[in-house]
């Protein structure tokens, strides 16, 4: 893959790094798709044409409106993709760990990719071109089938989120914010492993910024959250899940 493909969708040539290959084999990313079809893949030229991307903490690789061109897989770091809403909001769509795919929502369907994505750590992110996805898909039957159960599973997820979130009060939408970042991320010191602003929790919870603020001060005074900063510890999780436990908050772990 020519690297002015990339450029088309990422930050300008001197904000990235294009790195050699890191073998799929040594990768320990076990949920990875192409990690678990890497004996149905091998010797295909999907794997020895990806790339590796570095990116830096804030840089935006994937651009709303950009071309599609491929698929990036997660290696390291942790990105949130994005849309732009009314007036120019950003909406967080989700937020991606290692292992995990993005920009997979316009592959296959949509000339231009309807969502952003941004770093929010130091990222590696391996891209594999459109045209080397479309000809693998074609000629690996298992492969085609995992990638079409991932679309599945996406979309059932994506199906009870706006059905959950819908029926849930600002405060409820906020502590589901908190509870999803403990379950994907974890924690370390007692503090979620993942720090966001507390506008980025806004734009995940699809509030305001001032809403988030407020609900994250009660929720202190009621000794179910603790927080240092931007971090924020949970102090007691079993509670917190009782909360918003009638609208299973444990569908998009």
């Amino acid at each position: 893959m020519e690297k002015e493909s990339i450029n088309t969708i990422t930050l300008p040539k001197r904000k990235q790094r294009v790195l050699n290959n890191t073998s799929c084999h040594n990768c320990e990313n076990h949920e990875c798709l192409i990690k678990r079809n890497l004996s149905a893949l091998e010797g295909c030229d999907l794997i020895s044409k990806k790339n590796n991307i570095r990116c830096k903490k804030g840089q935006q690789f994937i651009i709303e409106r950009a071309p599609v061109n491929g698929l990036f897989f997660l290696f390291k770091g942790c990105v949130k993709v994005f849309r732009t809403g009314i007036n120019g909001r950003e909406q967080i769509v989700r937020l991606a760990k290692a292992g995990e795919i993005i920009g997979h929502r316009g592959f296959g369907t949509e000339e231009y990719y309807s969502i952003g994505a941004i770093a929010l750590e130091d990222s590696e992110l391996c891209y594999f071109s459109k045209d080397n996805l479309q000809q693998t898909l074609l000629s690996h039957s298992k492969f085609a089938y995992d990638l079409m159960l991932f679309y599945a599973n996406e979309l059932n997820r994506s199906e009870n989120k706006v059905k959950t979130i819908s029926q849930m009060t600002v405060r409820e939408r906020v502590i589901d914010s908190v509870l999803y970042l403990h379950r994907k991320f974890g924690v370390t010191n007692g503090f979620l492993n993942l720090t966001l602003s507390r506008k980025e929790y806004a734009d995940y919870a699809g509030t305001t910024e001032e809403q988030v603020i407020r609900v994250i001060s009660v929720l202190k005074k009621e000794n179910l959250l603790m927080a240092k900063g931007k971090k924020i510890g949970i102090t007691d999780l079993q509670l917190l899940k009782n909360e918003i436990s009638e609208h299973n908050y444990f569908l998009d772990s």
